[in-house]
């Protein structure tokens, strides 16, 4: 069961919440993970881990202890300890795996105030009081937003959750600077009738709990499985020779996107061995200076003082003879001489791409129809044998007078 919407409707058919595979109620199958343990048991005299892992409403997680030691499997609704009163999650991972997860996030089970415990597995009111709380907070939301732009505060409330025992409900918020919500929250009190806690997160963690779809037209890394935010530079597009173009690089949430640094290890690893872009060459033709560089095939461009439009290709390694001339006070007599090694013959190589002959019926141009436009193609007439007939004599009245010649007149 991954959320309240995944239950089956009166026929028997799965009702599902209709996000098309991203859930839009509790982010099913976001930040799973494959228990490979499941199936080992453990060595004679080792007891189990009493470490759970249970995931709340858009992917948050925690980390509770099972000391009444309830028989839990993954996917197991549990009514857990909180602050004040209890709180209703899902079991995500259970044994040793959890123990590696905490030992990775450095979270002390023994510390009873960092890691709470689970009171029993939910009830049947239990799940009632919590999807009856679950259903408040999509209009709650939108009143919310009204309230925050009529008080005229410079901030954007993104997310409600509600506690499992509906005693409580959380705002997420968003926000560039500091903000006095003092008024808001008498207001949300008057208003909900419910405790108020005020929570502010960033822009990315904004993104991760809503969710979204990406430029690359799937899932955003940060809610399926990203878990920790690097800091992400410009300079992780200049090493990599992207425009600086913010529209192109910015993600759903306005900052940087994270896959930036997904490949800047390589291509810092590649340009180990090319010299800076602002070197210039020294040559008896003329001073030459960087205009282009390809990391991966180890090419530079260079082109002389004046002409910028005439590029000379040459490989990092010709560049680095010519620097090492250079610091000798040797000028070389030109780029061309290394760039007239790095001529490549191009050959026209297009037969059998796709399984086909190099004659192939894709080559014949094709006709085109000049028919004219709003016109229906006409079906074409048999061909008709037409007997020729012979002419039929002239009537008198139709027949032409002869011409009058003045030749014979004289004569």
């Amino acid at each position: 069961m991954g959320c309240n919407s995944c239950s089956t409707e009166k026929g028997g058919q799965p009702r599902g919440c209709k996000n098309n595979g991203t859930c839009g109620t509790d982010s099913c199958n976001k930040l799973t993970v494959f228990d490979w343990l499941s199936n080992m048991s453990l060595p004679q005299g080792q007891e189990p881990f009493l470490g759970v892992e249970v995931r709340f409403k858009n992917g948050r997680k925690q980390y509770y202890t099972n000391n009444e030691k309830l028989p839990l499997n993954i996917g197991d609704l549990v009514a857990t300890q909180a602050q004040a009163g209890h709180d209703i999650g899902m079991v995500t991972l259970t044994g040793e795996l959890v123990k590696i997860q905490m030992k990775r996030k450095k979270i002390d089970i023994n510390n009873a105030e960092e890691v709470l415990k689970i009171y029993r597995k939910a009830t049947k009111r239990d799940i009632e009081v919590w999807t009856e709380a679950r259903e408040k907070e999509e209009p709650m939301k939108v009143k919310a937003r009204q309230f925050a732009i009529h008080l005229r505060l410079q901030m954007k409330i993104s997310d409600i959750e509600f506690q499992g025992d509906g005693s409580k409900a959380t705002f997420y918020y968003t926000a560039e600077d500091r903000v006095d919500f003092r008024e808001l929250i008498k207001l949300f009190a008057r208003e909900f009738k419910t405790r108020i806690e005020m929570k502010q997160v960033g822009f990315r963690q904004e993104a991760s709990r809503l969710g979204g779809i990406g430029s690359c037209g799937r899932e955003l890394c940060c809610s399926t499985w990203l878990t920790d935010f690097r800091s992400v530079s410009t300079s992780a597009a200049r090493y990599q020779q992207l425009s600086l173009n913010p529209l192109k690089l910015a993600g759903q949430c306005g900052k940087l996107k994270c896959c930036l640094n997904y490949e800047l290890d390589t291509y810092l690893d590649a340009l180990k061995d090319f010299p800076r872009t602002d070197t210039k060459l020294y040559t008896e033709k003329g001073t030459a200076i960087c205009q282009k560089t390809d990391i991966f095939k180890g090419h530079m461009w260079f082109a002389y003082e004046g002409e910028w439009m005439n590029w000379h290709k040459l490989t990092t390694a010709q560049v680095q003879e010519i620097i090492e001339r250079n610091k000798k006070k040797e000028k070389v007599p030109s780029v061309e001489e290394y760039a007239s090694e790095l001529i490549d013959e191009v050959v026209a190589d297009f037969e059998n791409v796709v399984g086909q002959d190099s004659l192939t019926r894709f080559d014949t141009p094709k006709r085109r129809n000049k028919r004219r436009k709003g016109k229906a193609p006409q079906p074409k007439k048999e061909a008709e044998t037409v007997q020729r007939q012979e002419p039929k004599p002239k009537k008198k009245w139709q027949q032409r007078p002869p011409k009058h010649n003045k030749n014979n007149d004289k004569k």
